[in-house]
C-alpha cells in the first residue's frame, strides 16, 4: 500500500458536471476526475487548492 505523502490532497467527485459552465467541466478533468465517486490524489499547491475551490460544490476533501 502507497504511503500517505503530508504534500498530497485527496479529492473525491461528489457532484455532476452535467449543466455546469465549461470552465468547470475542464476544471474537474484536470483535477483527474470525470465520474462522480471518482477520487484523485494530488500534490497540495496553491494552483490546485485554487482549482478545487473553484469546484468545492462538485467535490470534498477525503480524510485517510
Amino acid at each position: 500500500m502507497a504511503k500517505k505523502d503530508a504534500n498530497t490532497v485527496t479529492i473525491r467527485q461528489t457532484g455532476s458536471p452535467i449543466r455546469r459552465k465549461p470552465d468547470q467541466r475542464a476544471t474537474l478533468v484536470g483535477l483527474g476526475l470525470n465520474r462522480m465517486g471518482r477520487e484523485s490524489t494530488l500534490e497540495d499547491t496553491p494552483s490546485v487548492r485554487g482549482m478545487i475551490a473553484k469546484v468545492a460544490h462538485l467535490t470534498e476533501i477525503v480524510e485517510k
